[in-house]
């Protein structure tokens, strides 16, 4: 005996693909469609509309059918409302909670549609009948912070996911789900159209949110980066104890792990200055404290201090030291980088694996995600962690730095001069 159940998509469902990914998830699981109405967006703003019945041999296949096809926006035709149970103890989630993804969603709730608030991917769905302000409220955990009695979303009854569409009109290193890697790209191109990105944040007074790892300092793209915060382009840094560590040995050393970053030099005990870095920032109280008092007198953590940038350095197991401003609590440095991420409009993610993932698990996907590593891997495991939405550039970090800052500040200067002319 058959089971089928009736489901709805719409919106820009065509030229995004999404129609294509529906009907492919359907056949690779081994199920079969009828699509029983489809309405074509015949202009640019129009949406199009499709109902279709989608049967399977058993319910298990069904439902798992019917799961591939709401991660791509489709809803049961007349849908009932989220299915809630309340968490039987803190961390505890019932069984069949549904996990969120990257993307907008709504969930169904006395019979309205409600946003729900903070999404990013692997988290717990809560619904709060009374929220701040009296009005249910939709919003994600993550499952370490679910307390007992939270009502959270089981199956996927009730939820619509928004999965990104294609832009009207748009394109270039910014177009619909850029994803993909390629060292083939124009990357001089591609840089300037970040810039211009981060310029166009900026001025709408959008967060530019930069996470870093230690190849920024080795290969010399510190003084760029250092450049870019000192001109108010980098709202928060997300990085590691070396990342900060190695930047700090610069302004105190001048090497990078012991290594004169212009002359490639080693220079006699360099291979002790980055201890010695973390032992003088440990003496003084801290990254801040060392600032205050001339010890640390450039870089880039230096001009975070200066510049109030929102900075947050999460620890590991194989950290020395650490610095005393690294947090060393898993939890707490993942809860820290997470209010961090979705505060950023924009991202850049510098030349670290560890990370990027990281920072990358946090984020919607309508967070514009800019990934840029030698190693093509890095961007790889990115997008197959859901960051589709990331452009990925495959280049050298320490000329990728250097030339954006001289784009988005040659853009400063143009600003300047254009303002001068008209006065």
């Amino acid at each position: 005996m058959s089971h089928s159940r009736t489901v709805e998509i719409e919106g820009h469902i065509i030229d995004s693909g999404t129609m294509q990914r529906c009907f492919g998830a359907v056949m690779d699981l081994d199920g079969s469609f009828d699509v029983e109405q489809f309405d074509v967006g015949t202009h640019e703003e129009a949406e199009s509309y499709c109902r279709m019945r989608v049967s399977a041999d058993d319910e298990g296949t069904l439902q798992a059918i019917l799961h591939e096809l709401h991660q791509n926006g489709a809803v049961l035709e007349d849908p009932s409302d989220v299915t809630l149970v309340a968490a039987p103890d803190d961390k505890v989630v019932p069984p069949d909670f549904y996990s969120t993804t990257n993307h907008p969603t709504e969930v169904r709730y006395e019979g309205e549609w409600i946003d729900v608030d903070r999404i990013e991917m692997d988290c717990a769905l809560i619904v709060d009948p009374d929220g701040p302000d009296g009005e249910p409220r939709a919003y994600t955990k993550v499952l370490n912070a679910v307390e007992e009695g939270d009502l959270v979303a089981t199956d996927e009854s009730g939820i619509r996911v928004n999965p990104p569409e294609r832009p009207r009109g748009s394109g270039g290193a910014f177009g619909f789900m850029q994803g993909g890697v390629s060292s083939e790209r124009p990357s001089e191109s591609t840089i300037r159209e970040v810039a211009a990105e981060l310029r166009d944040v900026k001025a709408a007074g959008g967060n530019v949110m930069v996470v870093a790892g230690p190849a920024v300092i080795h290969s010399g793209a510190g003084d760029a980066l250092a450049e870019l915060v000192d001109a108010g382009y980098v709202d928060s840094l997300s990085a590691g104890n070396g990342f900060a560590t190695h930047d700090l040995e610069r302004s105190l050393y001048g090497t990078s792990l012991g290594m004169d970053v212009e002359t490639l030099e080693h220079p006699r005990k360099g291979h002790k200055h980055h201890i010695w870095t973390i032992s003088e920032i440990i003496r003084a109280g801290g990254i801040e404290a060392a600032v205050e008092e001339g010890i640390v007198t450039e870089g880039v953590m230096y001009e975070c201090v200066r510049n109030d940038v929102d900075t947050v350095l999460a620890g590991s197991v194989r950290d020395d030291g650490p610095l005393p401003d690294t947090i060393t609590d898993a939890v707490e440095a993942q809860d820290a980088i997470r209010d961090q991420a979705h505060d950023a409009d924009i991202v850049l993610m510098l030349a670290t694996l560890l990370h990027s993932v990281a920072v990358g698990n946090c984020l919607p996907s309508t967070t514009k995600t800019v990934c840029v590593d030698i190693n093509p891997a890095t961007v790889t495991q990115l997008l197959d962690r859901g960051s589709a939405q990331a452009v990925g550039m495959v280049t050298d970090i320490g000329t990728f730095v250097p030339t954006l800052a001289e784009f988005v500040l040659e853009g400063d200067d143009a600003a300047v001069a254009e303002a001068g002319e008209s006065a």
